[in-house]
């Protein structure tokens, strides 16, 4: 997911995408844990997709670090 892509969504879409990416972390960490993982690299596809997603969240909403 390009970071084009995501300022792109509403905050809504943007809330829900969040949920979206930590539900497959969570399943992610799971497989890794039961060595079921197939794309390890997925990983840290879904960590940088949930920062970009987190990043835009706090454009939108105006409240960023001073």
């Amino acid at each position: 997911m390009k970071i084009a892509q995501v300022r792109g969504l509403t905050p809504d879409q943007l809330s829900e995408e969040l949920a979206k990416l930590k539900r497959e972390q969570f399943n992610l960490r799971f497989q890794q844990a039961t060595n079921q993982l197939e794309k390890p690299s997925r990983v840290r596809q879904v960590r940088r997709d949930i920062a970009r997603v987190q990043t835009a969240l706090r454009e939108k909403s105006g409240t960023g670090r001073a």
